[in-house]
Parts: structure tokens; C-alpha cells; sequence
């Protein structure tokens, strides 16, 4: 799976692969955009290192500013959007749009899910606004008991 830089239109940011030696960088932006939720260390290295994981970042001056990561499922022929995240300063850019984009057009052949609190609102309206439909709920699924929206689009 070739995957390529690209920029996003009215940014100076770039889309690229992510690799282990983004650990820090993702690390960070974990704690940032996830207080709550932040994954482990272990699961950090785990999501920029394991196989069937295709993993983006969005960089703006040599600085993370996005990531997105997808576990591939090929036997089910489904990709899971196991987290997408944007720091604060940088919202608002399209850039949590550009990722998701730039991470569906490299799955174009399979179903893609991925789960969100109920809580935020600006997330599920991106999902819905780039054609996700609500599949399911996931009741206490995050640390603090809030539920998981589960959502789903379908390949074209």
C-alpha cells in the first residue's frame, strides 16, 4: 500500500505517512486532543508500527498537527478509524476533513467504522457531513462511562 504525500488546498499543511518516529510527536497530540482518552504508550508504538495499520499525519512546519490511523480488516473487508485527532490552534482548517479524506480514498474498497463520544457534536457532524450514517451505540465505552456513537460508510 503506496501511500503518498498530499497538501491540502488553502493550507500550508501536508499530509504524509506516519512512522515510529513520530512517537513523541504523536504522544503529545494525543494528550492534547484527548485528555480523557489519551492511549498508552504501548498502544502508541502499537498503531505506528503494526502491520495492516495505515497511518497519516498532517504537518505544518516540520510540526504534527493532525493524525489519523485505520486498522484494515481485509478478511471482513473493513477499516476501522481507530483515532483522528487535530490540535485546538489548528481546528476549524478542514484538516480533520482532509485526513479523514485523504485515509478513505486509500480504503476506497472497504467499509470504514469508527466510534465517537456522543458528546462531540463537531465530530459526529463531520462524520455525517462526509456520509456516515449512525450504526450503533457502545454504552460505557470510554473511560468515564460516556457511550460510543458507532458510525459506518459504505465504499462507493
Amino acid at each position: 500500500m503506496a501511500v503518498t504525500s498530499s497538501t491540502i488546498p488553502g493550507s500550508q499543511a501536508i499530509i504524509e505517512p506516519a512512522t515510529w518516529r513520530d512517537l513523541n510527536a504523536l504522544r503529545q497530540l494525543e494528550q492534547v486532543c484527548f485528555p480523557k482518552d489519551a492511549w498508552p504508550l504501548w498502544d502508541l508504538i502499537g498503531v505506528l508500527t503494526l502491520p495492516n495499520v495505515l497511518r497519516l499525519k498532517a504537518v505544518e512546519h516540520d510540526q504534527m498537527i493532525g493524525f489519523i490511523a485505520a486498522d484494515i480488516k481485509l478478511r471482513e473487508q473493513v477499516a476501522w478509524i481507530a483515532t483522528i485527532g487535530v490540535l485546538p490552534n489548528y481546528r476549524g482548517r478542514g484538516l480533520g476533513r482532509a485526513l479523514l479524506t485523504s485515509c478513505e480514498q486509500r480504503l476506497e474498497a472497504l467499509t470504514i467504522r469508527l466510534n465517537v463520544r456522543t458528546s462531540n457534536h463537531n465530530a459526529i457532524q463531520l462524520y455525517l457531513t462526509s456520509g456516515y450514517q449512525k450504526v450503533g451505540v457502545w454504552p460505557g465505552y470510554y473511560s468515564d462511562g460516556e457511550e460510543a456513537l458507532v458510525m459506518e460508510k459504505q465504499p462507493r
